[in-house]
């Protein structure tokens, strides 16, 4: 457990009200001291492969034309794509979480959900944001689905509950695509934020979707991390159009 962090009872809800803000997620969850549900990673395996909701979708949709209802992916869902294709009105895995399940049954497992909490966002907004990634990535796990716990940070003030959720001694997963960690001052953060995420969670494995060719990732490899790469799919693509040229 994370020092100074105080896990509680989830809240019981009430019979007869309508449930509007998806509390039957978080029914059995426990909550940090600032109300983040605790997301376990219930995977025991490095996955083979990852694909993107957006992705999975086409699959799906292409497997049950198809008549294989039964069909199964050695893959494993991740969310590090825009949120419109993940949080949309039309493509919500908060609205309509059920059809995420649906999906993810064919597949190895999930990572937790990656909605944005960009710097110049309110904070409540970024709040709001992690605790729905966890919120649903324990409700995800809870029905049989295997979740590697997802950790995302933002600017300094965020460190203080942004952790909260993920599992320490674990195996965690990070995406860093849209991290623009070329640019210094985005470099600086990331990695002052990484630290301190591996001074409070200590993971044994990370999952890296996009480039660990970074100092900072080289410090938690000397300090005994695994670090597992996944390369996003633009970079698979302008490799592949390399090899080809």
């Amino acid at each position: 457990m994370k020092k100074n962090t105080v896990y509680k009872t989830a809240p019981v809800n009430h019979a007869g009200l309508t449930d509007i803000w998806n509390a039957f997620m978080v029914k059995k969850a426990t909550f940090s001291n600032h109300d983040i549900p605790l997301c376990p990673t219930t995977a025991t395996k490095i996955p083979e492969k990852l694909i993107g909701y957006d992705e999975a979708k086409t699959i799906h949709k292409k497997m049950i034309l198809d008549n294989k209802p039964n069909y199964h992916i050695n893959a494993f869902i991740h969310f590090y794509i825009d949120d419109s294709k993940f949080d949309g009105k039309k493509t919500s895995f908060w609205l309509y979480p059920n059809k995420v399940f649906e999906i993810a049954c064919h597949f190895d497992g999930i990572i937790a959900p990656d909605p944005s909490t960009y710097a110049d966002f309110p904070d409540p907004l970024k709040r709001w944001n992690y605790y729905r990634m966890n919120a649903f990535g324990f409700w995800i796990a809870s029905q049989g689905i295997e979740v590697i716990s997802n950790v995302r940070w933002d600017t300094p003030d965020t460190w203080e509950y942004c952790f909260d959720g993920n599992p320490c001694n674990s195996m965690l997963a990070i995406g860093t695509v849209a991290s623009s960690l070329k640019y210094k001052l985005n470099y600086a953060l990331f990695a002052d934020g990484l630290r301190r995420m591996y001074e409070l969670l200590t993971p044994h494995t990370l999952i890296i979707y996009g480039s660990a060719n970074y100092p900072c990732f080289d410090e938690l490899r000397n300090n005994g991390v695994t670090v597992i790469v996944f390369p996003s799919k633009t970079s698979e693509y302008y490799k592949r159009r390399k090899t080809n040229e």
